[in-house]
């Protein structure tokens, strides 16, 4: 394209990526354009040339992770979401838990490790860092973790039905990923105002929590902590502390040899008897079967 390349057929045209003519990546010289559906349409000046090749396009796959995992890195950005399970994961040095209520965002080329607390499935969306825009990539860099609305769960939710294997079917990955991207990108740079409640029951889950408690904690009204559970978790508050507790139990039964009727008093159960209810109803096992199964791997 020279010089006279125009407005009006940079808005016609699909997202594309900028390199220079050795095939390089952009890297000061890149600039945008607006594009039609409100996308960045990157080019590459060089000298009467804008050069655009297309985008890297977005994949999604459903993964399950292993106990350790190696320090690694790649050059696409990444965004990890919990499908069951949970996994703790450290990206540039910033470590968090992985779960029902919060994702993880890896920029290209971070590197980054994780390890896996029990059974597992993630959803995991690989695309190219232009297709957000340079100001969501700006806020997603300084964030990393990201909470987990509800819309984001039900997209979730609809891709693990519609994918009869664990790579989606390219159309859906087409179709679903601006919706991802959207829902996630709700939240960049505004973390979820139950999320240093959530931090403060992770820390401690045994300790009494009810709902007063928790609207304390969090400034608000009982009512109002309902609904902003129901809005960016999709669940109540008990049921939100009740899987907590739970992820607790489950890691100490992997990772010590506590005795099961301890583990229930240190995560706030009466006794040994009401965690192996709560956990078969939730997980569908008992607290001696998940530590022999995980004691057998």
């Amino acid at each position: 394209m020279r010089a006279g390349f125009s407005w009006k057929s940079a808005r016609e045209m699909p997202v594309f990526r900028a390199w220079d003519g050795q095939g390089q990546r952009a890297g000061s010289d890149l600039r945008f354009l607006r594009g039609r559906a409100g996308s960045d349409l990157p080019f590459l000046r060089r000298g009467p040339w804008r050069i655009l090749l297309p985008m890297r396009p977005a994949t999604l796959h459903l993964r399950s992770y292993g106990a350790e995992s190696a320090k690694h890195a790649h050059d696409h950005a990444q965004i990890v979401i919990a499908v069951r399970g949970a996994l703790e994961i450290d990206v540039g040095g910033r470590g968090a838990r992985l779960d029902a209520s919060r994702a993880a965002f890896i920029a290209p080329n971070v590197t980054h490790d994780q390890r896996a607390l029990d059974d597992n499935c993630f959803l995991v969306l690989d695309f190219d860092p232009e297709a957000l825009g340079a100001d969501a990539m700006e806020q997603l860099y300084r964030q990393t973790f990201l909470p987990v609305s509800a819309a984001v769960r039900r997209l979730v939710e609809f891709v693990q039905l519609a994918s009869p294997t664990r790579t989606t079917p390219e159309a859906m990955a087409r179709h679903c990923m601006p919706l991802f991207i959207g829902a996630l990108g709700a939240g960049v740079g505004s973390a979820s105002r139950l999320e240093p409640l959530l931090r403060l029951i992770e820390a401690a889950p045994g300790e009494s929590w009810p709902v007063g408690r928790m609207a304390r904690e969090s400034g608000l009204s009982a009512s109002r902590l309902h609904a902003l559970f129901r809005a960016d978790l999709d669940c109540t508050p008990q049921a939100w502390l009740t899987e907590a507790r739970l992820r607790h139990v489950e890691q100490a039964l992997e990772t010590s040899d506590t005795p099961i009727a301890q583990l229930a008093l240190d995560a706030g159960y009466s006794d040994q008897t009401a965690l192996t209810r709560a956990m078969r109803r939730i997980s569908g096992t008992t607290p001696a079967a998940f530590r022999k199964a995980r004691r057998s791997r």
